[in-house]
């Protein structure tokens, strides 16, 4: 009800892995607010564009104290000349904006029931500002080093995950694993170049590949991520290494 009242169409309501996810939307927020549009109003809604798309994914969870938590993620597209001559254009991802990510978390605390004053205090926390990540070798297999509790960690892979592109299928925080999808650019259910950067080499890549991205607590404020393939192996290096610095960029 949050997201249709907000003015978006739904593409994913699935209740057992708890996910709601929006279409993609203009960011109509950003059309040019000149004379002639002022004047003419909806008229010319259809002969603007901003050039930028924008999706969201909500995500409900149960943690281990029994309660309730959502998270919103933002991803974005942006439109480019695809070359110098201007001839024609191409949608790119752009990052993820946290500050929209922090909006919408607001303005659903407060259809939920919250006071704007409580929601504003509830979301002006050190969680936002959390630092990256970087990608190296542990026993020869790619890992992402986090200072963080195997608890906030979890809730930091989500959001990189959710960020990136991936689809959740199920999960397990008792054992701290994701189980997670990657469809490849250019299929019905994945925007077309969305992924390029990923998986850019010359080696083919499944249409349809699924991975397990584990946590590992080592000790009260250490965390390791990791990649496995879909039977729990440590998936091979160059692969893992991809989809961990894919998470790191969005690991705040």
């Amino acid at each position: 009800e949050f997201w249709k009242s907000s003015g978006f169409n739904l593409v994913t309501e699935s209740k057992d892995v708890g996910i709601i996810e929006t279409d993609w939307a203009e960011n109509r927020a950003k059309l040019p607010q000149d004379f002639v549009r002022k004047t003419l109003g909806k008229v010319l809604d259809g002969l603007y564009s901003t050039g930028e798309r924008d999706k969201f994914r909500t995500r409900i969870e149960r943690n281990a104290k029994g309660e309730v938590e959502i998270y919103i993620t933002h991803r974005g597209m942006v439109e480019n000349f695809a070359d110098a001559q201007k001839n024609r254009t191409i949608w790119q991802p752009r990052a993820a904006d946290p500050e929209l990510e922090i909006e919408f978390l607001r303005r659903l605390m407060v259809k939920l029931g919250a006071s704007p004053e409580a929601a504003k205090a509830a979301t002006n926390t050190p969680e936002a500002k959390a630092l990256g990540a970087q990608v190296t070798l542990v026993d020869g297999q790619p890992t992402i080093t986090l200072a963080d509790s195997l608890d906030r960690s979890w809730r930091r892979a989500g959001v990189a995950l959710d960020r990136s592109g991936f689809t959740v299928e199920d999960r397990d925080r008792a054992k701290g694993v994701y189980f997670v999808r990657y469809v490849a650019p250019g299929t019905a259910a994945q925007e077309p170049g969305f992924f390029d950067r990923l998986f850019s080499s010359k080696k083919e890549v499944p249409a349809l590949s699924r991975y397990r991205i584990t946590l590992t607590a080592k000790g009260d404020a250490q965390s390791w991520v990791q990649v496995m393939d879909v039977n729990g192996k440590p998936e091979e290096a160059a692969n893992a290494e991809r989809i961990l610095k894919l998470m790191a960029n969005e690991l705040r």
